[in-house]
């Protein structure tokens, strides 16, 4: 199940929380992530997507539009490899999904109708059908 959001709001917004810049600068990752989460999610790409959830930023929005995308494309690419965000996804923690088992199901589903996995995702699938 799908959770209704307004994609017209960012991370920040929906949140609620705003990140201010470090006193003594960030790192480039740092300013990356504090900028996509000022951004509306509806315009969030899958680049964008597994960059933010790479760092546990965001999941209880991010993770039900990837699902969406894995709908339609479940080796969606952001700029690393076909399906890295995919990778991105089965690599959170067995926390995440005890949190939203419903969703943790549908990317089960996702993943088990994969005909080919590509090798570079070999790793990740086992792993997240093994928990």
């Amino acid at each position: 199940m799908t959770r209704l959001v307004n994609r017209d709001r960012s991370l920040e917004d929906l949140e609620r929380d705003r990140w201010s810049a470090l006193s003594g600068g960030e790192t480039r990752l740092k300013a990356i992530v504090r900028e996509l989460r000022r951004k509306p999610i509806g315009g969030l790409t899958a680049e964008d997507m597994r960059l933010l959830i790479r760092q546990d930023v965001g999941l209880a929005h991010l993770l039900p539009l990837a699902v969406e995308f894995f709908r339609v494309d479940p080796l969606a690419e952001g700029d690393m490899y076909e399906g890295d965000l995919l990778a991105a996804v089965l690599t959170r923690s067995a926390e995440v999904w005890s949190e939203s088992p419903e969703l943790g199901r549908e990317v089960r589903l996702i993943v088990s109708g994969l005909a080919d996995v590509p090798p570079a995702l070999k790793h990740e699938v086992e792993g997240f059908l093994a928990l």
